[in-house]
């Protein structure tokens, strides 16, 4: 396996960040319809995905893991980012996905979300992760839950918005 890839699913091989990766990261970051479930719902600018790329490469190095390109086994070209960060320093570990939508509905983020999952268990010997949606975005709700994560509580964020959490604790495993 290259140096470079972190893990392999059935159907995928997930890798760390390359600089080349930019026009990748504009295209799924910066299509407004996916980007709707994401922060404040603005597609990514290039110079936050610059930025995003040299963070990543800080996270590979301070923590040996962060976001992920997503690439599909038979197939050239990434399809989307998933990863484990740690969002504005937050303590929790956190998986976050995003895909191009041609690639949606097929179970690739399942397949991506349950591995990244065992990956952080079984490399960082992470007992715990958080996910974060909007409460309304329900496909995610069905990628988290066959992921292997629960629901958690529902809260209300500094901005008045509401937040639905999900864990995988390896403790209730």
């Amino acid at each position: 396996m290259s140096a470079e890839i972190v893990f392999e699913t059935g159907r995928t091989v997930v890798r760390r960040w390359r600089r080349s990766d930019l026009a990748s990261l504009l295209s799924v970051y910066g299509d407004a319809e996916a980007m709707r479930w994401v922060g404040d719902g603005t597609p990514i600018s290039r110079e936050a995905a610059e930025n995003w790329l040299q963070v990543t490469q800080g996270n590979y190095e301070a923590r040996g893991y962060g976001m992920f390109a997503v690439e599909l086994r038979d197939k050239p070209g990434v399809i989307g980012f998933c990863g484990l960060v740690h969002p504005g320093g937050q303590q929790q570990t956190e998986l976050k996905y995003a895909y191009l939508r041609a690639f949606w509905g097929q179970g690739l983020a399942t397949e991506v979300a349950r591995a990244a999952i065992a990956y952080g268990a079984q490399v960082h010997g992470m007992r715990r992760i958080i996910a974060t949606t909007a409460p309304e975005n329900e496909a995610s709700h069905r990628v988290l839950l066959k992921a292997g994560m629960h629901a958690g509580e529902l809260t209300r964020d500094d901005d008045g918005e509401m937040t639905q959490f999900f864990v995988w604790d390896l403790d209730r495993e």
